[in-house]
């Protein structure tokens, strides 16, 4: 049955006057809304741009001091490394200083904390995990080297950048390097099956072998 209304009277249609009717709005009908607490387009450019633009001021700074502090013929050879660059070379010679006194390479991966520790009980003697001993930061930048012999080995076109006016001893070095830390690698996780956190490990504890071998040599 319909409803029926007074002659001359209009009936009200507002959303109020029907029950099930709701007051709110869709929030993507006002443009406004959508954009409230949200910088703007060009904004956001720019929040990006700053902190690269700084960074790349920063690469450009510590590339000049690697070229006239004391360390940098040491900076040099290490750059030839895979995975090795500037910052990594820099930061290695500024946590170690002094390599000569290191007698052997198995010293200077004690002296980084890469060794395994050792549990001996009688004739028992157990290995448990490394010491991390000396300097975090030194042993963080091999660890995160050892990563880069993951990968068969090639000399792209930022090693060969370089490498570019080393010695020959250096450039072998670096090549020998390649091929001993990944077909170790490769031995550790195809038939050995550790993960990668371990097998990082242990590259990286060679790697300061070769580290060491280009820092003493004259």
């Amino acid at each position: 049955m319909s409803r029926k209304t007074c002659p001359g009277v209009e009936r009200d249609t507002t959303p109020a006057s029907r029950p099930n009717a709701t007051l709110t709005s869709n929030p993507r009908d006002k443009p406004e809304a959508r954009r409230r607490g949200r910088p703007a387009p060009g904004q956001r450019d720019l929040e990006t741009r700053q902190p690269l633009a700084r960074r790349d001021e920063l690469d450009r700074t510590i590339d000049q001091l690697a070229t006239t502090c004391p360390w940098s013929g040491l900076i040099a050879r290490l750059r030839c490394l895979h995975g090795i660059d500037t910052l990594g070379a820099f930061g290695l010679c500024a946590e170690i200083c002094n390599f000569q006194r290191f007698p052997k390479p198995a010293t200077l991966s004690a002296y980084l904390g890469l060794v395994p520790s050792e549990n001996t009980s009688g004739e028992k003697r157990r290995l448990g995990s490394i010491t991390k001993a000396g300097s975090t930061l030194a042993r963080q930048l091999l660890v995160e080297a050892s990563y880069h012999y993951r990968r068969p080995p090639r000399i792209g076109g930022a090693l060969m950048r370089r490498q570019d006016g080393a010695e020959a001893w250096i450039v072998d070095l670096s090549w020998r390097a390649q091929r001993r830390l990944h077909g170790r690698w490769q031995r550790l996780r195809t038939q050995r099956h550790k993960h990668d956190g371990i097998a990082a490990v242990a590259i990286a504890r060679e790697l300061s072998h070769f580290v060491w071998e280009l820092a003493i040599t004259e």
